[in-house]
């Protein structure tokens, strides 16, 4: 894959949808690929986190923690870790190729020196991540008066 298409695949995904060409330019520079043959392991379900992954080609499956529950399948473009892209935790579940898959790995340090670098980005990012928390803490508001009124 050139450049361009590297460029326009981050951009696909919607947190680096938020940054402008030379971020993303950057991103696409820095950051590491990897090739995954069908059924390969990305990572495993409490394994330390070291970054999250945009899906350039292929499709990843995620195994849910739910016994019974379907696995969810990411595709071009899609942000596996979108939190691991800021600190290190523990990864949530399983990841594996359903099929030959090419990922792009960025970590936590890169992230950190692309918002420092590119101030904009930063700033629209914090605000859509403030958003998500702000409709998260309602959602849980909202379970919250059901099992009180229950």
């Amino acid at each position: 894959m050139g450049l361009d298409e590297d460029m326009a695949i981050l951009a696909g995904a919607p947190l680096f949808g938020l940054m402008g060409r030379d971020a993303l330019r950057l991103l696409t520079f820095a950051a590491e690929r990897r090739s995954l043959a069908a059924g390969e392991l990305l990572f495993s379900r409490g394994e330390r986190s070291d970054g999250g992954f945009v899906v350039l080609s292929g499709t990843i499956e995620l195994t849910p923690r739910a016994p019974g529950a379907e696995p969810v399948r990411a595709g071009r473009s899609a942000l596996i870790g979108q939190l691991a892209l800021f600190l290190r935790g523990e990864r949530p579940s399983d990841a594996r190729a359903a099929a030959p898959a090419a990922v792009m790995r960025i970590t936590p340090t890169l992230m950190r020196r692309v918002l420092e670098e590119f101030p904009d980005a930063a700033a629209s990012i914090h605000d859509t991540l403030a958003d998500d928390l702000a409709g998260l803490t309602r959602g849980l508001d909202r379970v919250r008066t059901l099992f009180e009124a229950g």
